[in-house]
């Protein structure tokens, strides 16, 4: 399982810290979420912090971007030190050139839907894509309630991933911990994003390990 704790948990006052201690864990990605108030209700990472984080990092990083029209940003966050940019399927008007611009630009592309929208949504999309991020809680704030329907919709899109013949990873974002974790990787997942179950826990690195072992 690849694991991806999301920094939006972390001590903002100690990214560096907390960086090294991701640096020096298990963890196969480190999953930022940048936010513009616009397309979700609330603001967070921008460049220069994107920009520090890849400094004392040589993990993937994960980006994820909550943001209404990426396209003109696409190219900064290349520059930034996104290994992996995801853009949601709500907030794209041309969702496939999108996808083929971040490809461009040498980083790989994810595709990211809220908790009301259909995997079929995607249905042309599949092939084109090197992820899917399914949101088990609605998007913009940290420690939210995982969405049980989660599941059903992770099934769905691994049965059709399997039928296509393709290999994009199947992420979820949102209220994952050791208890659902079981779950979604029998459901189909693959790559698992967890901010506040890793960043509150006692011991970090071990929650971490744990999620990774699933």
């Amino acid at each position: 399982m690849i694991v991806s704790p999301s920094l939006l948990s972390c001590d903002f006052a100690n990214i560096q810290r907390d960086v090294e201690m991701l640096n020096n864990s298990k963890a196969d990605w480190i999953h930022i979420d940048v936010m513009d108030g616009v397309f979700v209700p609330n603001i967070s990472f921008g460049f220069p912090v994107l920009s520090a984080v890849r400094k004392h990092t040589n993990k993937v990083l994960d980006v994820h971007l909550m943001i209404e029209d990426a396209d003109p940003y696409l190219l900064e966050f290349k520059k930034a030190g996104a290994d992996i940019l995801t853009v949601h399927y709500e907030a794209c008007t041309h969702l496939h050139r999108t996808i083929q611009a971040i490809k461009e630009l040498g980083m790989k592309a994810g595709i990211a839907i809220n908790p009301h929208t259909p995997v079929s949504a995607l249905k042309h999309m599949f092939s084109s894509v090197d992820l899917v991020l399914i949101m088990s809680v609605n998007p913009g704030f940290g420690g939210q309630k995982f969405i049980p329907e989660t599941l059903e919709k992770v099934a769905e899109l691994n049965s059709i991933k399997q039928h296509l013949g393709l290999d994009f990873i199947i992420e979820v974002d949102g209220g994952v911990n050791i208890e659902n974790a079981p779950l979604l990787q029998q459901a189909g997942a693959n790559a698992l994003v967890a901010g506040s179950f890793v960043f509150n826990s006692t011991d970090p690195k071990e929650t971490i390990k744990q999620l990774n072992e699933v």
